[in-house]
């Protein structure tokens, strides 16, 4: 007797809870490895065992009969990619996932294409970041190549005393602060086969280094600006292997028809910026990404109703212990168009707790009552 396709995660935060859902509906299981019973996905996967990605016998248990590994985040060691590539399909494979998880290889390699980014250097002492500075000009932005996230691990430096704790764990990449207009993110999937979709170039807002709100299609730029935002995300898949969803954040800079786009940060796998698909668009980033990495045909991206907006806005931190004792309140200030998105966890000052998307024709009236749900939600009232 055939078995459903087992699709095997690391990581059980949000993203691999939206992807069970998916899961269900198309009749795949999906066996995650959770940092914790009750996390996000714990609480609702049944197929899982709790471990750490570096736990090469967890990862061989996880992967026993499976399909197919992805992941729900980036933060995977060597030698786990290594372990997991004998024995089962990696997707997307070690290759291309470098350029996610290490800033320093990605704008090495984006530059090499071609690809438009801010200025930047590798700079392995005080020294040479001052050199940068000298030549690019105060303040700049400074990263650790690997481990942040949400903007962990990113600092502005108007010298380099301000980093100067960071030393000795490596090299870090300095970049000019972009005097951007407005940030976009350009979201598409790709299959090992080589088939793309892309869903519209999506604008979006963020407050001290975590994505806020998301509006797709676009607003505020030009149609050429977009188009070709979502070509550079479209040869990055192509061109680096990328497998499954893949976000790339951009910074849009100039205006008029000197607007042009600069590659932020690469995420391989679905991403906050694409939430909005799962009540905007014909098919989820999450059931994509399923079919994607099992190298099934794609779905559509279209919008599900022509000529609306999607806007998603993000519920960071809550003053409940239990937000969804306040949908009421939420759906009230939303409306009927408003839909929720809780993921189970624990509240802690300005996490991710869960998102409100609503569609309307007017982005206007969209965030107007996605962020009403949202303050609900957050036990917060726009005057507060």
């Amino acid at each position: 007797m055939l078995t459903p396709p087992t699709v095997a995660v690391i990581g059980g935060g949000q993203l691999a809870r939206m992807m069970q859902e998916s899961a269900i509906a198309l009749g795949i299981n999906l066996r995650v490895l959770v940092e914790a019973e009750d996390g996000a996905t714990g609480l609702v996967t049944v197929d899982k065992a709790v471990g750490a990605p570096k736990d090469l016998d967890a990862v061989r248990a996880l992967i026993d009969g499976a399909d197919v590994l992805t992941f729900e985040h980036e933060h995977i060691p060597a030698q786990t990619m290594e372990e997991a590539a004998r024995v089962v399909s990696v997707q997307p494979p070690a290759p291309a996932l470098l350029y996610a998880q290490d800033k320093l290889q990605m704008r090495a390699r984006l530059s090499e294409m071609g690809i438009p980014c801010p200025a930047w250097a590798r700079v392995d002492n005080a020294a040479e970041l001052e050199r940068f500075g000298a030549v690019i000009g105060w303040p700049l932005i400074v990263k650790t190549p690997r481990g942040g996230y949400d903007g962990h691990g990113v600092a502005v430096a108007h010298s380099p005393a301000d980093v100067e704790s960071w030393w000795g764990g490596g090299s870090l990449l300095a970049e000019a602060l972009v005097p951007f207009t407005g940030e976009v993110a350009a979201l598409l999937a790709r299959t090992p086969s080589g088939e793309v979709a892309s869903w519209p170039v999506a604008s979006t807002v963020q407050v001290d280094g975590v994505c806020a709100e998301v509006t797709a299609p676009a607003i505020g730029i030009r149609p050429e600006t977009a188009a070709e935002a979502r070509r550079i995300g479209e040869r990055i898949a192509s061109e680096l292997g990328v497998t499954g969803v893949l976000a790339v954040e951009m910074f849009v800079v100039g205006e008029g028809a000197d607007e042009r786009v600069l590659v932020n940060e690469l995420a391989m796998r679905p991403h906050n910026t694409g939430h909005w698909t799962i009540d905007g668009a014909v098919t989820s980033q999450f059931e994509q990404h399923l079919r994607a990495v099992l190298d099934l045909p794609l779905g559509s991206t279209d919008l599900r109703a022509p000529d609306t907006y999607s806007v998603m806005v993000n519920l960071l931190g809550s003053a409940y212990d239990q937000p969804a004792r306040a949908l009421a309140a939420a759906y009230e200030a939303g409306g009927d168009r408003a839909k929720v998105h809780l993921y189970g966890k624990e509240v802690r000052p300005g996490r991710k707790l869960g998102h409100v998307t609503v569609v309307d024709k007017d982005p206007d009236v969209a965030l107007t009552r996605a962020r009403a749900a949202v303050e609900a939600l957050h036990g917060t009232s726009a005057s507060d």
